[in-house]
């Protein structure tokens, strides 16, 4: 009897969504498509246990649907365990739309996207992300309540990057006094991957304490911007070689990957990228044994969260700085509690989170 053997691309196609890797029991997934506006996008929305899903919009040139998908699948994932393990009530969601967003997007594209999110009646709350900013969540606000990260001057928090950038900066001094004994980052080398909102906002609090700081782009106009701004030095080489103290990934996830992770020389890596790890369990596993600490993305990242949730439960900036400096203090207890367990942080960091959602999910059967 011959068996035909299904490759790997075969398999996706007759799997399309709950075969898919970064498939991991999400509630709800949508696929969103209008002719007139050519809006394809997918939003994905993983668990709602603690309230709902809230996450940004990421428009992106993808090389595949499949790819969108996989990255819709993997985000809406991260923001269950970023809001959880931040002690926010909500749950975890996110959407992406397909395309250039220099030059397909349009007001009239992101108000049919607005028509999709409001047809979900609040289970999914969306906000900005990359290829997004705030005068595009104003656009969807014209259309449906569930938005945030809305302009100021319409009764939002604004532009979330800064905040963002914060926690980041929060969560490295964490990782920097766990490994180095000091939060002091004066004189450390630092690298930080993609200079975009987040990552220039991130440069400027490194270079105002005192850091060396290096920055790498796929963007050599930003590169001479930023580094013209801040005087901070553009780092040429592949950054994965780079000899530095710490490496903040602040692009495209998965940078941390089996043809990376034996080149960093970092000792620390601390970044605002989503999803830095590949393979979170085995390249968890590498970077524990090679000593080198790794302060979990969807921790030290929740500073947009945290800056969008104001909007939701009417606090102002002051509770929002004030939550995003505890960044700090939750990402030393992760730390402590991986090497006292003898497990990765970002499995410490899970644990964490999952235990509060399975608490609540108690709490709501009784």
């Amino acid at each position: 009897m011959q068996v035909d053997v299904l490759a790997a691309d075969d398999l996706k196609k007759t799997a399309p969504v709950f075969g898919q890797l970064s498939f991991d029991n999400h509630e709800q997934v949508v696929f969103c498509n209008d002719k007139d506006t050519g809006l394809k996008a997918i939003i994905g929305i993983h668990n709602t246990v603690l309230g709902p899903a809230l996450g940004g919009t990421r428009m992106w040139n993808y090389n595949s649907e499949w790819d969108a998908l996989n990255d819709a699948l993997r985000l809406s994932r991260g923001m269950t365990f970023k809001s959880a393990i931040t002690g926010l009530n909500l749950g975890g969601g996110k959407a992406v739309i397909i395309g250039d967003a220099k030059t397909q997007k349009t007001p009239e594209l992101m108000r049919k996207f607005g028509e999709f999110v409001h047809s979900l009646s609040g289970k999914y709350i969306t906000a900005e992300d990359v290829g997004m900013d705030t005068e595009d969540m104003d656009i969807v606000r014209e259309v449906t309540p569930y938005v945030t990260g809305i302009s100021e001057s319409k009764g939002g928090a604004g532009n979330p990057s800064p905040i963002t950038a914060y926690g980041v900066f929060m969560g490295m001094k964490a990782a920097a006094k766990h490994k180095f004994g000091s939060d002091d980052l004066d004189g450390r080398k630092i690298l930080v991957q993609g200079i975009g909102h987040v990552g220039e906002a991130l440069v400027e609090h490194l270079t105002n304490e005192g850091a060396i700081v290096f920055i790498s782009d796929i963007n050599p106009t930003r590169l001479e911007e930023v580094s013209s701004k801040y005087g901070v030095t553009i780092y040429t080489e592949d950054p994965y070689d780079a000899e530095v103290d710490i490496y903040a990934p602040c692009a495209l996830g998965a940078t941390i990957n089996n043809e990376t992770i034996h080149r960093i020389k970092a000792k620390v890596i601390a970044g605002a990228a989503n999803n830095q790890l590949q393979d979170e369990n085995a390249h968890g596993l590498l970077l524990q044994e090679r000593g080198i600490v790794y302060a979990p993305d969807f921790l030290i990242n929740a500073g947009g969260i945290i800056n969008v949730y104001a909007e939701l439960e009417g606090y102002g900036k002051q509770e929002i700085i004030r939550k995003t400096e505890n960044i700090y203090n939750t990402t030393l207890e992760i730390l402590k509690t991986a090497q006292a367990q003898s497990i990765t942080t970002h499995h410490a960091a899970l644990k964490i989170a999952q235990q509060r959602i399975d608490d609540r999910k108690r709490e709501n059967l009784n």
